[in-house]
């Protein structure tokens, strides 16, 4: 029988701070600032200490009857006092383990436990503790990992380079912050040209003024842009803290990971628990044929602050033996396409967007010629991601698919900027709908396949524009 970690004391007793409300209502009430309003107070403070000492004894009391136990096949916490709270999961129902050590509860020697199973939605930890480096040990001794004599599934070991590349690509705000930079180098320049000229024509005798102002615009521009590239910048060098010294080991039950350098984490992983496997691309990435390789499984990754990566960045026919083993191809194999005649399905919203734009700026121009540079280059700016959006959708296109072979489904499919290309069983599939639209429904012809997957979080995969045969079959074959 264990306990958590003596600081969960401060954590329970933060659950009653509210009792502050009576020595801050009291310290408002006889508080003067003079001898004798002081003296009053001070005598009076021993109701304060005692209030104190019942939040801190509260706390306590939470903390001791807050106990951990754990055998061959279960880990128990029970929780309360008068009410007893008891939570136990088989850890042959665990599909993920997570220990995590953060750099500012090294001092303390505490850690985190975190056990999910694939009971539970919203991505809700089944149980979280905060323990001892020694309890963590011993917790995590009992979870079953690889066996290091018998790692039958050669992963390939993740480089420094792979880690960085990585890190660039997915960080926060990547090409949004350079973006938003570069909107705001150019456009301070432009703005000041364009304020030089309205303010020569207001006065000549507003100098002194008119140059402070103008000084300030250029100045903001680049303090904007600089900010959000030193946000950027922030994002990467936690990403590269948070991936690095990334290591990956696997056999035929289980995966263990182990990644971060501030806060190192480690994770074990059920590999019968894995709902899918999803190759991650954006453009550049798929014209350089790299992809990036993560998992979906309850309690493994899926939040913000940490992707569900199995492999950070390799080349697509690179990937090594050991994906082929999970069943994890990468062949170019399709046997559902879409019609090259959907085309309209996949570029319509960017493309009318690169349209209107064109035809807002062509109109706005005649009405405020005097501004023409900074319309011009605002338009510009807007046409670049609808441009480049547009060449994504036609990527996708070309390169989006269903294939279902000897019970796997392999399901190519874009989001935004994003190309997935999901493999899984086909048992993990656990709806299909084939939709049509209006005028698909005139023509017969065409259809949308939406397939989702099991798992805690939403995970459905649109493929647009296949025929409606094949969408008919694809029901069939997966027998929804």
């Amino acid at each position: 029988m264990y306990h958590e970690h003596p600081l969960r004391i401060l954590r329970y007793s933060l659950k009653n701070i509210w009792l502050l409300i009576f020595p801050l209502l009291r310290g408002v009430s006889v508080i003067k600032f003079d001898p004798a309003g002081i003296y009053a107070w001070i005598k009076g403070a021993w109701l304060d200490i005692v209030i104190i000492g019942v939040i801190i004894l509260f706390g306590f009391v939470r903390w001791y009857f807050s106990k951990i136990s754990i055998t061959e096949n279960a880990v128990v916490h029970t929780d309360g006092l008068f009410f007893k709270i008891i939570r136990t999961i088989p850890i042959e129902n665990i599909s993920a383990v997570t220990s995590e050590r953060m750099f500012y509860l090294v001092p303390f020697r505490a850690m985190t436990f975190k056990c999910d199973t694939r009971a539970g939605f919203f991505k809700s930890t089944d149980m979280k503790l905060l323990v001892t480096m020694k309890v963590g040990t011993e917790l995590m001794s009992h979870i079953p990992k690889p066996d290091e004599k018998n790692q039958t599934y050669n992963m390939p070991k993740p480089t420094a380079l792979s880690v960085l590349l990585f890190s660039v690509f997915f960080s926060s705000g990547f090409s949004g912050a350079v973006y938003i930079a570069t909107f705001f180098f150019k456009g301070g320049d432009i703005a000041h040209d364009m304020l030089s000229v309205w303010f020569e024509r207001i006065t000549q005798t507003t100098e002194k003024i008119t140059e402070k102002l103008l000084l300030r615009v250029p100045q903001a521009g680049i303090a904007v842009g600089v900010f959000f590239l030193a946000a950027w910048l922030v994002s990467l060098i936690v990403n590269l803290l948070r991936y690095s010294r990334f290591r990956v080991s696997a056999d035929e039950k289980y995966i263990n990971i182990s990644c971060g350098i501030t806060n190192r984490k480690e994770y074990r992983i059920k590999m019968e628990c894995i709902n899918y496997t999803d190759l991650r691309q954006n453009l550049i990435m798929k014209i350089f044929g790299a992809v990036t390789v993560n998992i979906s499984c309850s309690g493994y990754g899926g939040s913000s602050r940490q992707l569900p990566v199995l492999l950070p960045m390799r080349k697509k026919n690179n990937v090594g033996d050991g994906l082929e083993k999970m069943n994890i191809s990468n062949k170019e194999k399709i046997d559902f396409r879409p019609k090259i005649s959907g085309i309209i399905s996949y570029i319509w919203q960017p493309a009318l967007g690169v349209v209107l734009v064109f035809v807002f700026y062509q109109f706005v121009l005649d009405y405020a010629y005097s501004i023409s540079e900074l319309l011009f280059f605002i338009a510009v700016m807007a046409e670049i991601p609808l441009v480049w959006l547009t060449a994504v959708k036609i990527a996708a296109l070309f390169s989006s698919g269903i294939t279902i072979e000897n019970g796997i489904i392999t399901v190519r499919s874009s989001r935004m900027t994003a190309f997935h290309t999901v493999i899984t069983g086909t048992d993990k599939v656990v709806i299909v709908d084939v939709k049509q639209t209006i005028f698909q429904r005139i023509t017969n012809k065409k259809c949308h396949v939406y397939i989702w997957f099991s798992g805690e979080s939403k995970s459905r995969f649109k493929v647009k524009s296949l025929s409606i045969s094949d969408g008919k079959k694809i029901s069939e074959m997966l027998k929804h």
